[in-house]
């Protein structure tokens, strides 16, 4: 993997050397090495802002070799100061022996404030990502200059005032350690546990003939309902609200092939039995009407004639666009959090 990234760099390196690229201020402050804690668990986050969007990654330690690595996507408003990112997928686990962090997934909803002096503060609360009541304590980060885990990401962090911030490169880093190891997903379905063997004296018991099974309803056979709560819930955007509405619209995200979805918002049904064409579908909502943190989950009632179902999304939030590419299948929906902005409660604080 290191050759790869070498060869992958100096491929780069002509290009960022021509390149002068003028970045935002607050673009350039955001990305970077944020270190500080979330809830009581110490963090070395490393953010890069693309656009209205942020990736990079988070480890999340005991020491340099006591620690979880993520994936990490989110967005940043320049407007508001409002930070959102959350652990998309596991990457990587070490431990020298002793018990390290949980492998559980966080998301943030953060204010980015630089009070002064060169120093940039990100305070705000986690949980998580699939369960916006859960409370993960506390989120206290300060800029740094210096992580404690080298990894792929410092070349954009060192380089991206000169020409870094290519979304080309950053989407090339960002997918560099998919071809390096399997993503272990947190969006999959709840693991049971294995019934332990019953102890038996008897090393040749008889074994008795089994009961007929009862007959399991298929996915096809399933209510709409059922899928909804039957499947696992896998967070793909989060959108801040603010203004007055919303507007959200869908569409086919690929060839146009018959799949066919329902929408739950805070566990209520908003439509159902809509099939996605290259026209939109679109429901609106009123903010105020809206709760600070809402769910809404897209439920594929069918796969249509090339599976996984895939739908576009583009919500437009106060003259605002947001896209999202949303994947459901037999077995998980796609999540999107509606989120409202706090800057009016954090200055009253």
């Amino acid at each position: 993997m290191r050759s790869f990234k070498s060869t992958f760099f100096l491929c780069f390196g002509g290009i960022l050397l021509l390149a002068s690229l003028s970045v935002p201020a607050l673009g350039q402050q955001i990305t970077g090495i944020w270190k500080g804690k979330v809830g009581s668990i110490r963090i070395d986050l490393k953010l890069v802002k693309e656009g209205d969007s942020l990736v990079g990654t988070s480890y999340y330690y005991l020491s340099s070799v006591d620690y979880c690595r993520y994936s990490v996507k989110g967005y940043f408003d320049a407007k508001t100061n409002a930070v959102v990112w959350w652990d998309d997928a596991l990457i990587e686990k070490k431990s020298s022996g002793h018990r390290g962090r949980e492998s559980e997934p966080i998301l943030v909803v953060a204010n980015f404030d630089c009070p002064g002096n060169d120093l940039m503060k990100l305070d705000g609360q986690s949980s998580r990502p699939n369960d916006r009541e859960s409370n993960q304590g506390p989120v206290h980060l300060l800029k740094s200059t210096q992580s404690q885990f080298p990894d792929e990401w410092d070349f954009v962090l060192e380089n991206y005032l000169l020409g870094a911030n290519d979304p080309q490169l950053i989407d090339s880093i960002a997918r560099l350690h998919l071809a390096a190891q399997p993503l272990r997903s947190f969006s999959a379905e709840a693991r049971q546990p294995r019934p332990e063997p019953s102890p038996s004296m008897d090393t040749h018991p008889q074994v008795e003939p089994a009961a007929p099974a009862p007959a399991a309803s298929s996915p096809a056979n399933l209510s709409v309902e059922q899928k909804f709560v039957s499947r696992a819930k896998k967070l793909e955007q989060v959108i801040p609200l603010s203004g007055d509405s919303i507007a959200v619209s869908f569409y086919d995200n690929a060839e146009i092939d018959g799949d066919s979805i329902s929408l739950y918002l805070n566990g209520k049904q908003i439509f159902q039995h809509v099939m996605l064409t290259d026209k939109p579908y679109t429901v609106s909502f009123a903010v105020h009407d809206l709760a600070d943190d809402n769910e809404a989950v897209m439920v594929a009632e069918n796969m249509g004639s090339i599976p996984p179902n895939t739908a576009l999304m583009i919500a437009t939030v106060a003259g605002k666009r947001y896209e999202a590419h949303l994947y459901s299948t037999e077995n998980s929906s796609a999540l999107i959090r509606f989120v409202k902005e706090r800057e009016k409660e954090r200055a009253a604080n």
